[in-house]
């Protein structure tokens, strides 16, 4: 099933992110480390290289993903020109009060009462940026919750003497490829009405099977061994015992739950995706309106 989401209120976004793009001097983006591109929308890269803005990209939420592929992820981001990558989780205060250091090292001369840092946090929905706001600030200014595109408007934030942080909501694009639709469906960066949860399901087991093998084993035992997509979700819901009322293995219930436990980061340390991966095939249409 194509999966198309696409909220009236990011059209709007899009068109205030760029022209606050202009008042800026770096961009903050959060990334979700189990997929560092396909989180990444091009409208942002496009924007930020046409104005010359450097970034600092954060890969949130590594402690869900697979920590080799996380350092390749930081290797390739970190060789490119006026990039600096690092890995965290939003919810680690240590983590956090790493960030205005690494900001100012990348904009000298500014983050003064003169000369203030100003700087732009971007990021794709319910990929932490909330969290990330809140921590950096010390204080609840922006909702937080599991669901995609809470924030719906800009704001304005001080942060300490010297910076200040425009805060926007998450931004999809209208245009990508059905596979990266479905990993921002897998990671719950796609509101759920837009998607049949066994549909992503099983494209999330497809891969899991593929590069994750022995974390399935562990987790759903022999069944899930030497298995495909489908075959996985049948495995899951023989050993959860999950069956329908009419009777048969109850597959919808079975997609939920390796949704949910890939989400917690029950099933362990996994990534989406891999810098080979990405230099194979772009998650990203030409066409971006």
């Amino acid at each position: 099933m194509a999966i198309n989401w696409y909220p009236g209120h990011m059209a709007i976004a899009r068109k205030a992110a760029a022209e606050s793009m202009r008042k800026i001097d770096l961009v903050i983006e959060v990334l979700d480390a189990r997929i560092p591109h396909a989180s990444c929308n091009p409208m942002f890269e496009a924007l930020r290289r046409q104005g010359q803005r450097p970034a600092l990209k954060l890969l949130n939420k590594a402690d869900f993903a697979d920590p080799e592929e996380t350092r390749r992820w930081l290797q390739h981001y970190n060789a490119q020109p006026d990039v600096k990558a690092i890995s965290l989780c939003a919810k680690r205060p240590k983590d956090i009060q790493r960030i205005p250091g690494l900001c100012q090292a990348m904009v000298p001369g500014r983050g003064t009462r003169l000369k203030p840092l100003r700087m732009m946090i971007l990021g794709i929905p319910n990929v932490g940026k909330s969290t990330l706001m809140n921590g950096l600030l010390g204080r609840h200014v922006a909702p937080v919750g599991d669901e995609p595109a809470i924030t719906k408007h800009q704001m304005l934030h001080s942060l300490g003497t010297g910076m200040t942080l425009m805060d926007t909501p998450g931004m999809l694009w209208k245009a990508m490829t059905q596979d990266v639709s479905y990993r921002l469906a897998a990671t719950h960066g796609i509101g759920r009405a837009a998607y049949e949860d066994e549909d992503v399901a099983a494209y999330l087991a497809d891969y899991l099977v593929r590069q994750y093998p022995a974390l399935l084993t562990k987790r759903f035992g022999p069944l899930a061994d030497n298995c495909d997509g489908h075959g996985l979700l049948e495995a899951i819901a023989q050993v959860r015992c999950l069956a329908r009322k009419a009777g048969g293995l109850d597959i919808a219930r079975a997609a939920t739950t390796l949704l949910n436990e890939f989400r917690s980061g029950a099933l362990g340390p996994i990534s989406l995706e891999t810098v080979e991966q990405m230099r194979l095939r772009s998650p990203y249409r030409d066409d971006l309106a």
